[in-house]
C-alpha cells in the first residue's frame, strides 16, 4: 500500500536550492523546465499538511515554498500576484487559487510567513478574480491586469471553492466574520455550478464558458487531452465537486438539502458513467456528451479523486456502498498506478496499464495522492487541513 512517509520524501526531492519546487520527472528528478507556480503552491500546501502531522522536516520544506512565493521569481513585485511561471506572466485564476490554498494551510500550520502570504493572495483573489455578481470568478489576466480574458472556465472556480474554504478554517477563530462570508461565497459558486450546471444537464458538467458564462460544449474539440481545459466531461472534477459539496456542507450552519442530494447524484453519474466507459478498468480522463471516453488515458489524479470523494461520502452518509467503492478504487491504483520505484503513482496510464505521458510526464507533485490518503479515518471539516488539526 501507499505509505505516506515514502511519499513525502520522494516529494521532497522535489526541492530547490534557490527555495521552491520544481516538477518531477518519473525518476525523481527534477524535470528542466521553468518553474511554475502552480506547482510550488501545491507543494507548499502538502508540506504544509505534513508538517501539521509533525512530519520531520516538513516545516522547513513548507516556509521555503512560503518564502519561494512571497519573494522569488514567481511573485510579481510591480503588479502583484503571481505569474503562471517563469516564462509565462499570465495572471490566472488557477495559479492564485493555489496560492491562496498554500497560504492557508500554511497559516494553520503555523508556517512562518503563511498568514502574510494568505492575507496578499486573498487581497489579489478579491479584488481580482472574484466577480461579485455572478458568484464565481474570471479566469486570466495580462500580466499588468490590463486585459481581463472572455474564457470563463469551471475548474479554476473549482480550485477556488477549495481555497475559499481553506482560508476560511484558517480565519475562523481570529476573523469568525470573513470566514462566513467566505464560506458563502463557496455556496453561491458551488451552487452556480453544481446545482445549476451540473443537475441541469442531468449530471454532465459543462467547463468552458464565454465571458457571460454561456456554456461552450465544442470548446477545444481539436485538443480534447489538454491538461488543463480538456473537451467534454472531465471525470475526475465531477468527483472533486462532489466532495467539495461536502466539505463546504460540514461548515455551514444552516446547509441547504441540496448539496447531499447533487453531491450523491454527481458522485453516481461520474462512477456509473465512468468507470470502464470503454470495457477496461479505470476510469478515462474524459467522456463525451454521450458518455463514450473522448480521452480514454487514465489519470492517476482522476482515481485520487474518486477514491478520495467516495471516503468522504461514505463518512458523511454512513453508507457502507461508498467506503467498499473507495477500497475497490484503492485497490485498482495499488495494481495498476502505484510505482515502487519512487513510492508515489504514475500520472497518466494507457487503458490497458502501460505507462503514458501523452498528457502528464513525469511524476511532477504530490498533491492529489497525499489528500486522498489524508482523508481517510478523519473528520470532514471545511478543509483537509481543518480535518488534521
Amino acid at each position: 500500500m501507499t505509505d505516506l512517509d515514502r511519499l513525502l520524501s520522494f516529494a521532497a526531492r522535489s526541492a530547490l536550492p534557490g527555495g521552491g519546487f520544481g516538477y518531477l520527472g518519473s525518476d525523481g528528478q527534477v524535470l528542466p523546465r521553468p518553474q511554475e507556480t502552480w506547482i510550488v503552491a501545491r507543494m507548499t500546501h502538502v508540506f504544509a499538511l505534513a508538517a501539521l502531522l509533525g512530519r520531520p522536516g516538513a516545516e522547513d520544506l513548507a516556509t521555503s515554498g512560503v518564502a519561494a512565493l512571497r519573494g522569488g521569481p514567481l511573485h510579481d513585485g510591480a503588479h502583484g500576484g503571481w505569474r503562471a511561471a517563469e516564462d509565462d506572466d499570465t495572471k490566472s485564476a488557477y495559479v492564485h487559487a493555489f496560492a491562496v490554498l498554500a497560504g492557508a494551510t500554511s497559516a494553520l500550520a503555523g508556517i512562518a510567513g503563511g498568514r502574510d502570504l494568505l492575507d496578499e493572495a486573498l487581497e489579489v483573489w478579491d479584488s481580482r478574480f472574484w466577480d461579485d455578481a455572478e458568484g464565481l470568478a474570471v479566469e486570466e489576466w495580462t500580466a499588468d491586469w490590463s486585459v481581463c480574458s472572455d474564457y470563463r472556465g469551471a475548474n479554476a472556480n473549482m480550485h477556488g471553492v477549495e481555497a475559499t474554504l481553506a482560508a476560511a478554517d484558517a480565519l475562523a477563530e481570529g476573523d469568525p466574520a470573513t470566514a462566513a462570508r467566505l464560506r458563502q461565497r463557496a455556496l453561491r459558486s458551488v451552487e452556480r455550478v453544481v446545482h445549476g450546471w451540473a443537475r441541469e444537464r442531468d449530471w454532465r458538467l459543462p467547463e468552458h464558458f464565454t465571458a457571460d458564462w454561456t456554456p461552450l460544449p465544442e470548446h477545444n474539440r481539436d485538443r480534447p487531452a489538454d491538461p488543463f481545459r480538456p473537451y467534454g466531461v472531465t471525470v475526475g472534477h465531477q468527483f472533486e465537486w462532489a466532495r467539495l459539496a461536502l466539505h463546504l456542507r460540514a461548515v455551514l450552519d444552516d446547509p441547504p438539502g441540496w448539496l447531499l442530494e447533487d453531491a450523491v447524484a454527481l458522485f453516481g453519474a461520474a462512477a456509473d458513467r465512468g468507470w470502464a466507459a470503454d470495457g477496461e478498468p479505470g476510469f478515462p480522463y474524459t467522456l463525451g456528451w454521450d458518455d463514450r471516453p473522448v480521452v480514454p488515458a487514465r489519470m492517476h489524479w482522476v482515481l485520487c479523486e474518486a477514491v478520495a470523494a467516495a471516503t468522504v461520502l461514505g463518512a458523511v452518509t454512513g453508507d457502507a456502498r461508498h467506503p467498499r467503492l473507495a477500497a475497490r478504487w484503492r485497490a485498482h491504483g495499488e495494481e495498476r498506478f502505484a510505482d515502487p520505484a519512487t513510492g508515489s503513482w504514475h500520472h497518466e496510464l494507457t487503458p490497458s496499464g502501460e505507462v503514458a505521458s501523452g498528457t502528464w510526464a513525469g511524476q511532477p507533485d504530490a498533491y492529489h495522492l497525499a489528500q486522498m490518503l489524508l482523508v481517510e479515518g478523519r473528520p470532514v471539516r471545511g478543509s483537509v487541513a481543518a480535518a488534521l488539526r
